[in-house]
């Protein structure tokens, strides 16, 4: 049999001991980013990695394969703690407005759940929270949280300025102005 690589793994749910009996989708950013394999690579934001572990072991198999590219794309978000901290705090607001969502018309909104997560839980429960604060898992949700992820993913990143090539620069004025 041949070695697994992170080219030949699938992502399951849980904790596994070693690449050959599979791994979540952290542990495969542990292996993507040459690191022990763990489910706390180093290289990941304590805020992304919770939130992952937490989401790759709700949903079904076909979703957590999308989790696939976001092994390699969480690899280096490690930051200052502004950046944890401002992660944290909109990875808590998206879970806030998931939990008032999910409220029925018969059912009053979960104040304790809302709450907790209002008061700066550790950074491994509020991954857990906004997990729990989807009511259902979804096409629809998963989309949300993939989107989601981009946006924490991108908090802390400097914005690259743009260059004009110089062929670009020599370029004569529009023909017509841009309204």
């Amino acid at each position: 049999m041949s070695p697994v690589t992170h080219q030949t793994i699938k992502l399951g749910k849980g904790k596994h001991a070693s690449a050959d009996e599979g791994a979540c989708v952290m542990e495969l950013a542990s292996m993507l980013a040459g690191e022990p394999f763990s489910d706390h690579p180093a290289s990941v934001c304590p805020v992304i990695g919770s939130f992952l572990r937490a989401y790759n072991d709700s949903i079904d198999d076909r979703r957590r394969q999308d989790l696939y590219a976001y092994a390699a794309r969480v690899v280096g978000t490690r930051a200052a703690i502004s950046v944890q901290r401002e992660r944290a705090d909109r990875l808590s607001a998206w879970a806030v407005d998931m939990q008032r969502r999910r409220w029925t018309r018969l059912l009053p909104p979960s104040r304790l759940r809302v709450a907790g997560l209002l008061r700066h839980p550790s950074t491994h429960a509020l991954g857990s929270a906004a997990v729990r604060a989807i009511s259902r898992h979804t096409d629809e949700t998963h989309r949300e949280v993939l989107e989601v992820l981009d946006m924490l993913i991108a908090v802390g990143t400097e914005p690259q300025p743009v260059r004009i090539p110089e062929a670009a620069e020599q370029l004569p004025p529009a023909l017509y102005p841009i309204a």
